[in-house]
């Protein structure tokens, strides 16, 4: 039975972080100065490589990226580094590296593929699969901009594609579209800033290629969740003249992105995939690691097998030390360099893995990302799962990081769309209402008291799925485009569309498909928690049923900024209840509240059912009621007392509700509701023990006084 009190933390999974302060190996100076460092004797490059019996540099002719113009060997420096100082490595140099080594299971070296270092700061195409590194100059003007360094429980994340997001936007220059410029373009820092979100969480912009596979079949990864390496940013999200000039230049719109959404207030977040790379499994690409040391970089078994825990073929070994500050390097490369505000984590289940290749919360680079000062104050944000055995990790990370909730997502999906299609079959609801009023008041039931409500990346959709619109739209998944016949992508969407599979003209349908993405979209916003907006879902996006378009760079999956009226609608909704959020500090507490004592910044909670009477026991559980109200008082540390009502209601029969009389509450001022098509903005007041309406699957906020 859910407690009547969700924020209480006693059921809370207990996170013990019972490590030493010991700092690990891997952040020993060992591996300091990786890459190409410029100093007054020209360029010293350092690789590491356990098992490697030579290592060599090559030079070749900034032009002519087939003309070797000079090879140097590079001779060990200790602790399995390998180094060579040159004049000939300069900015704008291009280069790559050939190993060699020993043969047998798992070793995979050879002397003749020229290979990608993996601290390459630049990369130039050669051909298809083939590249040379390139030195680039750092140097940038940031103009006195810094980061705006958003408080976790004010911040409002926004998912988007830097290609999908600005590829059709009408107010940006054909030039800039679907590059780091259109993102940075004051047309859609106006969008960001008008709906109220304050990051961007960016789908991977660190350089990737595309499958083999997928090439084959006419498709593209466009997603990019395939690292071709860990510092340089994707060219091809450039602008055809920065693309032109070089890596460089490539850098510097990256950063200007960067320096224009700060100087809005927004903040950068970017989804990093370091759990494994392009080289896929053994057969695959020979690009950088693989051919560098294979059983360093790779976890694998004895006979030489990939130990694949990310189901892309590789998995990234950080428990070798070398590996994991490779990791742990490049997240500070663009923390400083670039300056981004934070990371989301694909897959952060594997990194954590140690040698066993079991999962430990208190893996040495787990701990050391939240330890590092170079990255002191950044949001860390954790997908904490992976396909391996012990791979689902939800609440599991330690402090200082939040997580991607799953179950938060599965909850609220099914209170009102997978439990109100139940009801229309079986006349009735197959669950009350307690595990989504635990979620409601920020998953204490996951996260310890330590870590709090804030340890929760609240989300509905998001890229992997389907869209908001989708959500309500369709009962299956419709991903035949995808080459696979359909077997991609989940089965289980926890869906609903109320009555006609996609696209329809009925009236009826799409009215309730409506209310319920306000009522989607309503809970994750009015959630104790952090939440996080698809990128188009504020204007009802659709995909057309495919909840797996990685594969689609195209029209499906760019956003559309050509409105209906509805959407116009919804985007209102979307922004109000930003805008309510942000003013109501009891929405977004920073500590669970505990019974029987007062905890700062935290929210204490009563609940009523829909007779204004304190819940009790046996309606938490009952699926005949799945209407309450969800009081909640703020406990102020820098911001005004501030005291919340929100009704529930979770049927499909209208229900009248009596307002609560609770000491000390004079009035209830509507502040929002999902009913109206349109955000009414007359603030009416009721009185405590006053009756109102509401129709089936309704959500009604109220501020009180």
């Amino acid at each position: 039975m859910p407690s009547p009190k969700p924020s209480d933390p006693t059921s809370a999974v207990a996170v013990v972080d019972d490590a030493d302060s010991t700092p690990p190996a891997l952040v020993g100076s060992a591996y300091d100065r990786m890459g190409v460092t410029i100093g007054a004797d020209g360029g010293t490059l350092r690789v590491w490589s356990e098992e490697a019996t030579a290592v060599e540099l090559v030079l070749f002719d900034g032009e002519d990226l087939d003309w070797i113009t000079g090879t140097l060997p590079l001779i060990p420096a200790g602790d399995d580094v390998w180094e060579v100082t040159t004049p000939d490595l300069r900015v704008g140099a291009r280069y790559a590296l050939r190993v060699d080594g020993p043969s047998g299971p798992g070793r995979t070296f050879n002397p003749e593929t020229l290979l990608i270092d993996p601290y390459a700061r630049g990369l130039v195409p050669v051909r298809l699969g083939q590249w040379r590194s390139a030195v680039v100059d750092d140097a940038f003007d940031w103009r006195g901009v810094s980061r705006p360094s958003v408080p976790m429980d004010r911040t409002v994340i926004y998912e988007a594609h830097v290609k999908g997001l600005t590829k059709r936007h009408p107010g940006i220059p054909p030039a800039l579209h679907g590059t780091y410029a259109g993102l940075g373009h004051p047309a859609m820092i106006a969008h960001l800033r008008e709906l109220g979100v304050t990051a961007v969480e960016l789908l991977p912009i660190h350089a990737f290629e595309t499958e083999p596979r997928l090439l084959n079949q006419g498709l593209t990864n466009y997603w990019g969740y395939n690292s071709l390496n860990f510092f340089t940013p994707h060219a091809p999200y450039a602008t055809a003249d920065a693309v032109a000039a070089g890596p460089g230049a490539v850098l510097r719109e990256v950063k200007t992105m960067v320096r224009d959404l700060h100087a809005a207030g927004i903040e950068v977040i970017l989804d990093v995939v370091y759990n494994h790379t392009s080289e896929l499994g053994l057969g695959g690409p020979r690009s950088s690691l693989r051919g560098i040391d294979n059983r360093g970089y790779y976890r694998q078994q004895d006979d030489g097998a990939y130990v694949d825990v990310t189901g892309c073929g590789n998995s990234v070994n950080t428990a070798t030390d070398a590996t994991a500050r490779l990791v742990l390097d490049s997240l500070r490369y663009w923390a400083q360099e670039v300056q981004v505000d934070g990371f989301r984590f694909d897959l952060a289940a594997t990194l954590g893995r140690d040698a066993a290749n079991s999962f430990d919360p208190q893996h040495p680079l787990l701990r050391a990302i939240i330890d590092d000062p170079a990255l002191a104050g950044l949001k860390m944000i954790a997908e904490p799962w992976d396909v391996g055995m012990g791979g689902w990790q939800t609440g599991n990370f330690g402090a200082g990081w939040s997580e991607w909730n799953d179950r938060y997502r599965d909850r609220v999906r099914n209170f009102w769309l997978s439990d109100i299609d139940y009801a229309r079959r079986a006349a009735v609801s197959p669950v009350g209402i307690g595990g989504f009023a635990t979620r409601l008041a920020g998953s204490s039931n996951t996260f310890s008291a330590e870590r709090g409500p804030l340890a929760s990346i609240n989300f509905v959709t998001a890229h992997d799925g389907f869209t908001l619109r989708d959500l309500v739209s369709y009962d299956v998944k419709h991903n035949l485009g995808n080459g696979e016949q359909n077997r991609d992508g989940a089965d289980t969407n926890r869906s609903f569309n109320h009555g006609a599979e996609g696209a329809t003209d009925d009236p009826g349908v799409l009215a309730t498909r409506r209310k319920a993405m306000r009522n989607l979209v309503g809970t994750l916003l009015l959630s104790a928690g952090v939440p996080m907006i698809t990128a188009g879902d504020e204007f009802g996006r659709t995909q057309r049923g495919n909840n797996n378009p990685y594969c689609h760079d195209s029209p499906l999956t760019w956003v559309d900024w050509d409105h209906a009226a509805w959407q116009e609608d919804l985007l209102a909704h979307v922004r109000r209840l930003v805008e309510l959020r942000r003013d109501n500090p009891a929405l977004r507490p920073r500590r669970f509240a505990r019974d029987a004592l007062v905890v700062p910044s935290a929210s204490v909670i009563d609940w009523y059912d829909e007779h204004g009477d304190t819940m009790s026991i046996e309606r938490w559980t009952d699926p005949a009621h799945r209407t309450l109200q969800y009081d909640a008082a703020s406990t102020p540390e820098e911001e005004a007392p501030n005291r919340i009502l929100l009704i529930v209601h979770g049927t499909e029969r209208p229900v009248e509700v009596t307002l609560p009389r609770i000491d000390g509450v004079a009035a209830f001022v509507s502040l929002w509701s999902s009913v109206p098509e349109r955000p009414d903005e007359h603030e009416r007041v009721f009185a405590p023990g006053e009756k109102l309406t509401l129709p089936g699957t309704a959500l009604h906020l109220f501020r009180m006084q």
